[in-house]
This record gives C-alpha cells, sequence and structure tokens, in this order.
C-alpha cells in the first residue's frame, strides 16, 4: 500500500497517524531494537532479516509511549519521498560501537551489552535503515588500530628470548584472529551490504588483517624477534637431531603467517638462507673430517632429516625448496672432490645402489655434467688397467666383458631420470561413444650423456695399447665358435658373442682384428672344430654387414669347401681300392689367409703316392690349374697298439709323420727325428713336446723337462693307457702361436702401408695439389674405418711416394705436395 504525502498532510485532525501501519512502507520503532521472538542465524538470508524486521516491529508498536510522550519516528515511503527521524537508530548503532571496542580489547573482562543475536540485528539497522554504515566502518577501523596498537606493544614488550619469545607471540596472534572472526559473524550486513558496493574498502577481515600486518608483522623490532625465534628452534633440532618441544608453537606460527599472507616473506625465505648458511658451514667441518664416501652418507642423513622436518610442520609447497637447498648447501663446492674420490671405489665395488643416490643427489643440485665427467674417467682408467695387464693377457677380454656389462647395467638402470609424460587413454562414456582420457604417467629415460662418455672412455682406454685388443677379442671369439652353446639357449650364446663384437666396436684397429678372425675361422674350418656352421656362416653376416663390407670373404671359405667335398666324393669313387682314406681341400689361396711354404716336410712314402694320386686326379679335371701343398693343417687318424691295449690317436699331420718313424725304430734321437721329416726347428720342438711332454704322452723323452733340447732322446712309451679309445692329442701349432702372431702382426703392418699408399695416391690424384696437413687430414679420414694410422707412418709414407715419383714437393714450399701424373 502506497501512501502520497500530500494526501495525508490535508486529512482533518485526527489519531489516524497514531493508528496508521504499513508493513511495506512506514515502520514505527524504538530508538533500540530488541531481539527477535525466535533465534536468527548469525547469517541468515534476506527473507529471514525482514521477518525479523517485521517482528521487532510489531513488538515495538505494543511497547510504545502514548502519543505525544518522547521521540517518535514518522516515516513515510513513496514513490517520491522519504521521511526519517535522525536519531532513531542511535542506540543500535552507539551498542554496536562499544561491542566492537569490548571485543578488540583483550584486558577488558566485561561481558558484551548484547547478545550476538542482538547485535547482528542491530548491524541490519544500521547498515540497511539507518545507513550508517560509514560511520560503523571508521569506528571500527580505529578499534582495530587501536587493538593492534596494544597487541604490537604487548608483544614488544614481552621480556623472553628466541624460541621462547614464540609461543605469546602466537597465543595473541590466535587470540586477534578469533575475535575478527567474531566480528566478522556480528557486522555481516556491514560487508554485505555496504562493504561489498564500495571496492575502495576493505571488508572487515581484510581490514583487520592488513592492519594486523602492517603493525605487527612488518614491525621489524617484531620480525627480527620472530627470525630469532626461528633461528634457535631450527638450529637446536639440526645440532641435536631430534625433534624440539616448540616444534608445535612453530607449527601455529606458520599457520598464521599463511592465513596473513605473510608466510614467504616471513617464514620461508629467512628458513631457506638459514638451512643454506647452516650447511654450508657444516659441509666445510665435514669436508675437513670425514672421507668422500662418509661425507655423502652424511649427506644423505641431512637431507632425510631436513625432508622429515619438512614435511611434518611446513606446506607441501616447500618441501622441493628446502631438499634443493639442503642439497645445494651441503654439496656446493664438493661436487668434484666427491666425484673424484667416491665413484671409483664405487666402480670398483660395483655399487649401483651408492652410484644411483649419487646420481639423484648430484641431478639435484644440477652438478650430473661433474659426476659425468668422473664416470669417464674412472671408466678409462679401468679399461687402461685392463688392457695394458701384460701379465694375464688370457683373461683381458673376459675382464673387459664384465666391466663393460655393469656399466651397461649402470647406463640402463642407474643414471636414469623419471619424466611425466602425458598417456591418452581409452575410456567408455555414459552415452556409449568412445572417448579418450588423458592421463599422466612417469617413464624411467637413460641420461644418454653417461652412455655417449662410456663408448668413449672405453674407446680411448683401447687405444692405450695399440693392436692387442683387436687380436684378442677375435681369439675370444675363436674359443667361443669353438666352445659352442655347451648347454645353453640360442639367446643366452648368441648374447655372449654379441657381448664381444660390442668390445670390437671400440677398436680403431679393425684390420687387426679382420686378420685374426680370418686366420682362426679359416683353422677353425678346416680342422672341423667349429661347433656350428650355422653359427659361423650368422657371425660372418653381421660382421659383413654391421661392421666391415671386407668379411665377405668369409663366404668364399665355405664355398670352398663345399666344392673340395663334391671334388673328394669323386676322388673316393675313383680309388675304392685304396688302403688309406684320404681327404683333401682345395683352397683359393686368395681367400684364405695362410702365407706361403717356405719347404716342404718328408711324408712317408705312402702318403706322397696317395697325394700324387689326387693331384693327377685334379689336373685331369683342370689343367690350367696349379696344387701347392700345405701340410701345417693337416690331420691323422691312427691305429696304435700299446700293453693296455689298441687306441685310435687323432693327431695333426706333423705328428703322425713322427709317430710313424717309431713303427721302424723305439727309439729316436731329436737330431734324427729332424733329419728324417725335414721339419722346421721351431715346428718339430712344438710337435715333440706336444707328444712326449702333455698331458698325455704316447712318447716319452730323456732327459725328462718341459721342453724340448737338441740331445733329447724318444721313445715309444708302451705303457700309454688312456680310459677313452679314441685320443685326441692336442696339438701345438693347432693353436695361435707367438711366431704366427708376429706373422700375422706384421702382415696387417705391410697391408697398412699398401693401404696408405693407396689412400695418398688416390687423394692426390683428385687433388692434385695440397698442403702436407690438408693431405693428413684426408689421409686418416680415408683410412679410418680400417685402423687409425700414427702420424709419423703417414709422414713415411708421403716421403716414400716422393721417392718414388709419385708426388713431388713444391720448390718454394716444402710443404705443399704435387701429383705426379
Amino acid at each position: 500500500m502506497a501512501i502520497d504525502v500530500h494526501t495525508l498532510l490535508t486529512l482533518p485532525s485526527s489519531k489516524a497517524f497514531s493508528s496508521f501501519r504499513s508493513s511495506d512502507t512506514g515502520i514505527l520503532e524504538q530508538p533500540r531494537s530488541d531481539s527477535p521472538p525466535r533465534k536468527i542465524p548469525r547469517l541468515a538470508t534476506d527473507s529471514d532479516s525482514a521477518s525479523a524486521s517485521r517482528s521487532r516491529t510489531s513488538e515495538a508498536s505494543n511497547t510504545r509511549p502514548a502519543e505525544g510522550r518522547g521521540s517518535v519516528l514518522l516515516q513515510l515511503q513513496g514513490p517520491h519521498v522519504t521521511v526519517r527521524a535522525s536519531n532513531f537508530y542511535d542506540a543500535d548503532y552507539n551498542v554496536l560501537r562499544a561491542s566492537i571496542r569490548s571485543i578488540l580489547d583483550s584486558t577488558n573482562t566485561d561481558e558484551l551489552p548484547a547478545t550476538y543475536q542482538k547485535l547482528y540485528a542491530a548491524c541490519r539497522a544500521v547498515v540497511c535503515q539507518a545507513q550508517k554504515g560509514p560511520g560503523l566502518y571508521e569506528s571500527l577501523k580505529l578499534s582495530l588500530e587501536q587493538s593492534v596498537g596494544r597487541t604490537a606493544n604487548q608483544v614488544l614488550a614481552l621480556t623472553r628470548v628466541g624460541e621462547q619469545w614464540l609461543e605469546p607471540f602466537v597465543n595473541a596472534c590466535e587470540w586477534f584472529e578469533k575475535q575478527v572472526g567474531t566480528l566478522e559473524s556480528i557486522l555481516a550486513y556491514l560487508d554485505r551490504e555496504y562493504l561489498s558496493h564500495k571496492k575502495e574498502l576493505s571488508p572487515t577481515r581484510t581490514l583487520a588483517y592488513e592492519l594486523f600486518s602492517a603493525r605487527i608483522l612488518d614491525e621489524p623490532q617484531i620480525l627480527q624477534k620472530i627470525q630469532d625465534g626461528i633461528r634457535e628452534w631450527v638450529e637446536w633440532e639440526r645440532k641435536n637431531e631430534m625433534a624440539h618441544t616448540s616444534r608445535a608453537v612453530v607449527t601455529k606460527l606458520i599457520s598464521c603467517l599463511i592465513r596473513h599472507d605473510k608466510y614467504k616473506t616471513i617464514f620461508e625465505h629467512f628458513y631457506l638462507k638459514n638451512t643454506a648458511e647452516f650447511y654450508t658451514a657444516e659441509s666445510q667441518h665435514l669436508r675437513d673430517t670425514l672421507s668422500a664416501g662418509q661425507f655423502m652418507r652424511r649427506c644423505e642423513e641431512r637431507d632425510v632429516q631436513e625432508q622429515n622436518r619438512s614435511m611434518a610442520i611446513l606446506p607441501p609447497d616447500s618441501w622441493d625448496v628446502v631438499k634443493d637447498t639442503t642439497r645445494r648447501g651441503l654439496l656446493t663446492n664438493r661436487l668434484e672432490w666427491i666425484a673424484k674420490e667416491a665413484i671409483p671405489s664405487q666402480m670398483a665395488e660395483q655399487d649401483s645402489d651408492g652410484l644411483r643416490r649419487m646420481y639423484l643427489i648430484f641431478a639435484a643440485v644440477g652438478g650430473l655434467k661433474v659426476m659425468q665427467d668422473s664416470f669417464k674417467w674412472q671408466v678409462e682408467v679401468f679399461v687402461k688397467n685392463i688392457v695394458r695387464d701384460t701379465s694375464d693377457e688370457d683373461h683381458m677380454v673376459s675382464k673387459l666383458l664384465i666391466f663393460k656389462a655393469f656399466c651397461d647395467k649402470l647406463v640402463e638402470d642407474t643414471f636414469i631420470d623419471e619424466v611425466k609424460v602425458p598417456q591418452a587413454t581409452p575410456s567408455q562414456a555414459s552415452t556409449s561413444a568412445a572417448t579418450t582420457d588423458i592421463g599422466v604417467h612417469t617413464e624411467k629415460v637413460s641420461n644418454k650423456d653417461f652412455g655417449y662418455a662410456m663408448i668413449d672412455a672405453f674407446a680411448k682406454g683401447f687405444r692405450s695399447r695399440r693392436n692387442k685388443p683387436a687380436e684378442l677379442i677375435a681369439k675370444y671369439l675363436d674359443k667361443a665358435m669353438r666352445k659352442g652353446q655347451k648347454g645353453r639357449d640360442d639367446k643366452d650364446y648368441s648374447s655372449e658373442l654379441d657381448a664381444a663384437l660390442e668390445l670390437y666396436r671400440f677398436t680403431d684397429d679393425k684390420d687387426v682384428f679382420r686378420a685374426f678372425y680370418h686366420r682362426a675361422l679359416a683353422k677353425r674350418l678346416l680342422l672341423e672344430k667349429s661347433a656350428s656352421d650355422d653359427y659361423e656362416k650368422a657371425m660372418l653376416k653381421k660382421l659383413k654387414e654391421q661392421y666391415d663390407p671386407e668379411f665377405g670373404m668369409g663366404d668364399q671359405m665355405f664355398t670352398d669347401l663345399s666344392l673340395s667335398r663334391d671334388l673328394m666324393k669323386e676322388f673316393s669313387a675313383l680309388e675304392k681300392n685304396s688302403q688309406y682314406k684320404v681327404s683333401v681341400m682345395v683352397l683359393q689361396h686368395s681367400v684364405w689367409p695362410f702365407a706361403g711354404r717356405k719347404g716342404d716336410v718328408a711324408l712317408p712314402e705312402w702318403m706322397g703316392e696317395e697325394l700324387q694320386a689326387f693331384m693327377d686326379f685334379y689336373k685331369r679335371k683342370h689343367s690350367g690349374h696349379k696344387l701347392d701343398w700345405d701340410h701345417s693343417l693337416g690331420t691323422a687318424h691312427l691305429r696304435a697298439r700299446f700293453k693296455k691295449g689298441e687306441k685310435e690317436l687323432s693327431v695333426s699331420l706333423y705328428q703322425a709323420i713322427i709317430l710313424l718313424l717309431f713303427n721302424e725304430d723305439e727309439q729316436k734321437s731329436f737330431s734324427e727325428i729332424k733329419m728324417l721329416t725335414q721339419m722346421e726347428d721351431a715346428e718339430l720342438r712344438r710337435t715333440l713336446q706336444s707328444l712326449a711332454c702333455g698331458r698325455k704322452r704316447v712318447l716319452t723323452k730323456e732327459p725328462l723337462g718341459k721342453d724340448v733340447n737338441d740331445g733329447d732322446v724318444f721313445r715309444c712309451n708302451a705303457d700309454f693307457t688312456d680310459p677313452a679309445f679314441r685320443v685326441h692329442i692336442n696339438s701345438i701349432q693347432v693353436k695361435e702361436t707367438a711366431e704366427e702372431t708376429q706373422r700375422t702382426q706384421s702382415l696387417v703392418e705391410g697391408d697398412r702401408k699398401y693401404a696408405l699408399d693407396a689412400a695418398i695416391v688416390r687423394i692426390m690424384k683428385g687433388k692434385k695439389q695440397l698442403q702436407y696437413e690438408q693431405l693428413k687430414t684426408a689421409t686418416i679420414d680415408a683410412v679410418k674405418h680400417h685402423f687409425k694410422p700414427d702420424i709419423p707412418m703417414i709422414k713415411q709414407r708421403v716421403d716414400n711416394l716422393v721417392e718414388q715419383d709419385y708426388l713431388r714437393r713444391d720448390e718454394d714450399d716444402f710443404s705443399l705436395l704435387m701429383y705426379v701424373a
């Protein structure tokens, strides 16, 4: 119902005004508001507030004094005008101000002048109806300033110091926050109806916290006392390595600072600074008193302690930064010392766990490059020690394989990083339509830099001794191919062979490996010592395709053997009546890595006749071919009779020739055997040694001894015995002797000279003229896939080509070389 002011003013004199009521336009109230007849929540809705107001208005009308007595308010509200008395809400306003002062006074023990519900209702009346929000806000601000000032003076006046000062300070902070919470509830309408429309003014809580921060938390003297308490507490815990009784107080302090948005500026920054200073000083002390390994273990203990402390009292956002600061304080300027002293012992003990912990710590402080360099240096030292150990060359490759396997495991499982990568996974939506969820999962990724460092270290270690590693790798593979799987499955056997080939990658002397491998392969094939032709072919294929194309000549070896078998079948068919079974292999001299004969051994007459028969047969088939016999790798099977019984002896052709001499005489001197066999002196001594000084002695020697001398006398050992019927007597010449090794090395060196000559001439033919340094670089690059030449060797070959008139030097510039067409 709306009533125009003009209509009211023209009514006749009556009691109409005293009896007029309008629930939505006019309200007659007492100067102060009583509590509503029902309990109203602290933060009621607008409808609840209106209901409370109407209830309060009804109650006021029932207790209103008679007309004409006291001060009354006439409120007329319509479309044009609102009229109110100015002092109607003074009582509500005054009680609110008094209550605010009382709430913010820590020394006040009196009860509030009204209940919280009445104060809440009074605030609504003052703000919403009396429109006194500005005054109430200024009164609130003044009371807050006074309260904060009193609190600041109180905490500054405390006689306690250090961590003991923190407890009363925290209590004061908690009291203030509690009182602000009470005010925020009472003055809800001030925040909602007045301050929400005043963007330039802060709400109750914000205003209180701003004043508290400015007067207390930003006060230099108070800030200093806070930091002194934090320092005393944390340093006590670090020195005693246990929790202090004040830890609960510090936890409350942190919560308070977080609520005031002062945690990082007051606590965290100072805490991190103190952490860095403390552990930097401790690091110096530990460096002077502990070994590197002990130092690392102490760092790990400190790291765990700090992590536990952080998780107990600090917010999660601070955990990582505290851990990082702790590690940097301990490890700054210590990384090189730790890596240099700790890694060697951990590598020697193959301590993967220790290296993993070190990797994580170094990674956390950005020191992986230091660790990588030390790891590389240590691997190189280990490899050099193994390669240079001339006293145990037989086990060089085995040691390298064991160490290489350990290093591979480190690169694959220890030096790894955990990275988070997005992962798309299919999911089924409620509409049965296929959807995709993007999740994150952790992957372990190897640190490739450590892998590259390991490869470089092995390569440098191999260069510390030229040629020998490549030779011994070839011999190791020879043993493995002879031995075969020995009960292992194909996967394990292939892994062993691949591991040896991985070592081959590290050597620069590819031609040395190729020479020794070819020679060993030829012996295995000719003596039928290979465990498997399939593995031989697979190995040759791998070598040719992945390492060196020149290994293709191995395929031709198998071709020669296949043709020889077919040829022997045809010859055997023609010589059916022969009492001896002869097997001849016809090989191409350019394919098989054997040097030409220096002299013929004297064969028994019947052997010569059998070989001549084959030669006649071969010439009838291939009239233009020439056969050149090589008996050094021949084998024979002899039937021998001893006192204990008959045996079948499997021996080399040289051994057979010597044993057949004792069919005529029971005793032969060294000089007689040498005259009858016409063997080379060294070859004869080795063969006699295998027959008379080995484990299976079918000959006896006088005098006894391991060496064969010129005056020795040999006899057939009639007492020889062996549990097996077929007895194989190892032939020393089957193995790679020192002379053969030296001969192979000499052949390799000769081939290198030819390779360098060919490369230099080819380069100069294309360039016509080059400076010596340019020619040297181009030559190294041309032959690098076969071997790494010495600089003096290149210079020697250049001088040799100049002498042979392939090149000439410029008359004015001696270093300028020109090609001579």
